[in-house]
């Protein structure tokens, strides 16, 4: 009897993701944005969210948890009841912060499930019209001819912003006053009201106001040029051969969440991100569309997060 229990047991336990999958969803899905409202990841979600909606047949609500370089968004979802209706858009910061900070209140490996990466996003590097810089040569001979008096915004200190501008520098050998914000929005309005010189940033937020003229487009960050604006160079091709930073937007789960969950929702977004006039959508913001296995994405991370270490290490950057 003992044997019996412990079978019908065994076989109600393996039928649990089973039934969850197919009851999934029931209700609304809620994706935390651990950022303010308009910068990329929170554009990039909200491109997605009324195909998702269709697919799922339920309301994916967008929820904008900004705060400590992403760690409050992170740690909700990382602490959420791992059923599937509470999931997370990060970034590379995501990879970055565990070298920041010696205690996260969650372990990015451990309590945190990877979904897919929806898209790679260079950055794009801009200043204000009425700085006397075009290109990236420019920006080296003011720097050195002006040191410490060339301010860079970011999002935030440790951001992603914020090692692509490092890693500039350093590859460049000049100096930059650090200006850090929270969340782009704030950094570009400062850089739109000459307060700040300039800003490396993602490119569905900086390049409509390059569009604009309100902004200078300057170079791209990524390994070739980005098709939404073909005229702007790489840094690489500016001067700084070696130079190339590509940030990333994908989905997380909270650690627990039933494998048939993560899959089902693995297959969601990928038929979505997989849609042409989604993909058109990503690649007019700059965006490339991805859609991979989670294992494949959990493998990006764990190289990420060991090749930033390295440039936070060398760059000296220190938590807030």
């Amino acid at each position: 009897m003992k044997l019996l229990a412990r079978l019908i047991a065994a076989s109600a336990t393996a039928l649990v993701p089973i039934q969850y999958a197919c009851a999934f969803p029931e209700r609304p899905i809620r994706v935390v944005v651990p950022f303010p409202p308009g910068g990329g990841a929170d554009i990039t979600m909200r491109i997605m969210s009324d195909a998702l909606k269709q697919q799922f047949g339920q309301p994916v609500v967008i929820d904008n948890r900004a705060g400590a370089s992403t760690i409050i968004g992170t740690e909700l979802v990382a602490k959420a009841r791992p059923d599937g209706y509470t999931i997370l858009i990060a970034t590379t910061t995501f990879a970055i912060n565990p070298s920041l900070h010696a205690k996260l209140p969650y372990d990015p490996l451990a309590d945190l499930a990877p979904v897919t990466l929806v898209a790679l996003t260079p950055y794009l590097l801009v200043v204000h019209p009425s700085l006397p810089v075009r290109t990236v040569k420019d920006l080296v001979a003011l720097a050195r001819g002006k040191p410490g008096q060339v301010i860079y915004a970011s999002v935030g200190n440790g951001s992603a912003t914020h090692l692509a501008t490092e890693m500039l520098a350093s590859r460049a050998g000049i100096k930059l006053v650090h200006a850090p914000y929270k969340g782009s929005a704030p950094a570009l309005n400062d850089l739109l009201g000459g307060h700040v010189t300039m800003y490396i940033g993602s490119m569905p937020v900086s390049l409509p106001q390059a569009r604009s003229g309100k902004l200078r487009a300057v170079a791209v960050t990524g390994p070739h040029r980005a098709p939404p604006a073909p005229e702007v160079p790489t840094v690489a091709e500016s001067g700084l051969p070696g130079y190339e930073f590509t940030a990333w937007y994908g989905l997380f789960a909270p650690a627990g969440t039933p494998s048939a969950l993560v899959s089902q929702l693995n297959t969601t977004v990928r038929s979505v991100v997989g849609r042409a006039d989604i993909r058109e959508r990503f690649l007019a913001e700059g965006n490339e569309a991805v859609g991979n296995s989670p294992q494949e994405f959990a493998a990006v991370i764990k190289a990420d997060i060991a090749k930033y270490a390295k440039v936070v290490k060398e760059a000296k950057i220190k938590p807030e």
